[in-house]
C-alpha cells in the first residue's frame, strides 16, 4: 500500500482506481469495517416497512421489527442463496424467498419451510435464520451500520465531522425527512473518485460547472469570477471525512422559496455564527467511505461500488420536518434540477469521474502519479471551525481520505484475524 499512495507528498497511484484485486481487499477491508449509510429514519413508520440497498455488494433489507427496532439483514437465503426481497421498499410480515418458498419473520427467524418432513432430524429451524449486521446506529435520522463486531460507536467514528454535519441535519428540534423518493444511476467510474472529489474539490466547480452557473446567473455578471475569488475552509479529518465550504456573512439557500422562509437569526441562535456563515448552506462533504451530502439542496447520497470501474449513485433530498408544503416542494424541484440525475451541476461531475476511469487502465497511463498537492501544508486550526482546516481551494480532505483508506487496506479485518494462542497445540 505505501507504493500506491503518498499522502505526505501529495500522489496517488491510479491502480488504485483499476485494479481488480484491490477491489476486493477494499470490500474486505474498508467497506466491510467500516459505518456504512443505509438509508433514512424517515423511510420507516410503522413495524414492517422495509428498504432494500447495500453495504459494499453485499444486499441487505432495513426493516422494523415488531418492536419497532431498526435491524439489517443479509438479502440472501440460507437455502440456496436467492434474495428474500425483490422490491426496492415497502412494507410486509415476512421476507420470502420466491425460489424455494423458505420464509423469514421481521426478527430473521426461519418460519416457514415448505416440505419440512423432508429434512433430517438434526435440522433445526433456529439455526437458518438471515444473517444479521451486527451494528446498526442513526445519527439525526441517518441511518448507519457495520459488519464489524466490535467497532467502535458511530458518534465516536464520526468525531469531529458531527459538527459540520449539523449545520445540515440540526435546524429545530423536528429534524428533517425524505422528500421525493430514492433517485438511483449508475456511472462508468470509481466509486473514490466521487467520494474524494465530495471530500475535498472546490478546484473544479469554476471550470466543470461554468456552462451551468452561467444559466443560473442574472445576465450581465461573471460567474466565473464570482466562483474563483470565493474564500473558505476544508475541514480535514483523520479518519478520512472531508467537508469544504464558502465562508460569507450572507450565505443562503439558493432556491429562493427556501431562502424566503428561513429563520437565518434563529439557525445562528442555534448552530453559531461560524456554522451559519460556512457550511449551512453550501459546500460539500463526505463521511468516510461513501456517505456525501450537499447542504445547498438538501442531497444525501451513497455510492455503491459495482467492480473497480463502475459505481450505482443513490440519492435522497432531505428538507426540514417544520418547513410548509411550497418549501419543501421547492427544495426538491431546486435538488432534482442541479444534482438529480438529470441535473445541470450532475452530469459535469459524471462526465469527469467516467472520463478519468475510461483511460486510466492503460499501459503508460497507469503508471504516471497523479497530483493531490494543492494546498500542501497549509492544514491548520483556524481559530472559527473545530479541527484542522485547510484552504477552500486545497486537496488537504482527498489526501486524508487517501491516508485513511490506505491505513485500513494496510490493516487485516475481524474477520482475517488469526485464531487465539491456546497454548494447546500439539508440538508435533
Amino acid at each position: 500500500m505505501s507504493g500506491l499512495v503518498d499522502s505526505t507528498g501529495g500522489y496517488i497511484d491510479r491502480a488504485i482506481f483499476t485494479d481488480q484485486q484491490l477491489y476486493q481487499q477494499e470490500l474486505q477491508r474498508v467497506l466491510a469495517p467500516s459505518w456504512l449509510f443505509l438509508a433514512h429514519a424517515d423511510q420507516f413508520h410503522k413495524p414492517g416497512d422495509f428498504f432494500t440497498t447495500y453495504m459494499g455488494e453485499d444486499p441487505v433489507i432495513v426493516t422494523l421489527d415488531k418492536n419497532r427496532e431498526l435491524r439489517a439483514y443479509l438479502n440472501s437465503c440460507r437455502h440456496r442463496g436467492a434474495r428474500v426481497c425483490r422490491a426496492d421498499m415497502g412494507q410486509t410480515r415476512n421476507f420470502t424467498c420466491t425460489y424455494h418458498g423458505w420464509s423469514y419473520d421481521l426478527e430473521g427467524k426461519l418460519v416457514s419451510v415448505p416440505n419440512r418432513a423432508g429434512y433430517p432430524g438434526s435440522f433445526t429451524v433456529a439455526d437458518w435464520g438471515l444473517v444479521e449486521v451486527p451494528h446498526i446506529e442513526t445519527y439525526r435520522g441517518l441511518i448507519f451500520a457495520t459488519w464489524n463486531p466490535e467497532p467502535v460507536r458511530l458518534r465516536e467514528a464520526l468525531g469531529g465531522m458531527a459538527w459540520y454535519m449539523d449545520a445540515m441535519l440540526d435546524h429545530d428540534d423536528q429534524g428533517t425527512e425524505v422528500v421525493g423518493g430514492v433517485h438511483k444511476w449508475v456511472l462508468e467510474g470509481n466509486w473514490k473518485l466521487a467520494a474524494e472529489q465530495f471530500a475535498t474539490d472546490w478546484y473544479h466547480v469554476n471550470v466543470s460547472h461554468a456552462s451551468a452557473l452561467m444559466v443560473m446567473t442574472p445576465s450581465g455578471k461573471k460567474p466565473k469570477d464570482e466562483i474563483v475569488h470565493r474564500t473558505g475552509r476544508q475541514y480535514v479529518d483523520p479518519m478520512g471525512h472531508g467537508a469544504g465550504f464558502p465562508v460569507h456573512p450572507n450565505n443562503r439557500f439558493d432556491a429562493r422559496t427556501v431562502h424566503d422562509h428561513v429563520d437565518y437569526k434563529a439557525l445562528r441562535e442555534r448552530l453559531g455564527e461560524a456554522r451559519v456563515q460556512g457550511p449551512l448552506t453550501n459546500g460539500h462533504a463526505t463521511v468516510f467511505p461513501n456517505f456525501s451530502y450537499l447542504p445547498v439542496n438538501g442531497s444525501i447520497r451513497v455510492w455503491h461500488p459495482k467492480g473497480p470501474d463502475k459505481m450505482e449513485v443513490w440519492a435522497w433530498t432531505i428538507v426540514d420536518k417544520s418547513w410548509p408544503d411550497e418549501v419543501k416542494e421547492a427544495q426538491r424541484l431546486y435538488n432534482l434540477r442541479t444534482f438529480g440525475p438529470s441535473g445541470i451541476f450532475e452530469q459535469d461531475d459524471g462526465e469527469n469521474w467516467s472520463e478519468v476511469q475510461a483511460i486510466s487502465r492503460g499501459f503508460i497511463t497507469n503508471g504516471v502519479p497523479l497530483n493531490y498537492q494543492m494546498g500542501l501544508g497549509s492544514e491548520r486550526d483556524d481559530g472559527s471551525h473545530p479541527g484542522t482546516t485547510s484552504e477552500l481551494y486545497s486537496d488537504a480532505a482527498g489526501r486524508s481520505f487517501y491516508r485513511r483508506w490506505q491505513t485500513m487496506m494496510s490493516t487485516p479485518a475481524w474477520h482475517e484475524s488469526p485464531p487465539p494462542d491456546t497454548g494447546n497445540e500439539d508440538p508435533a
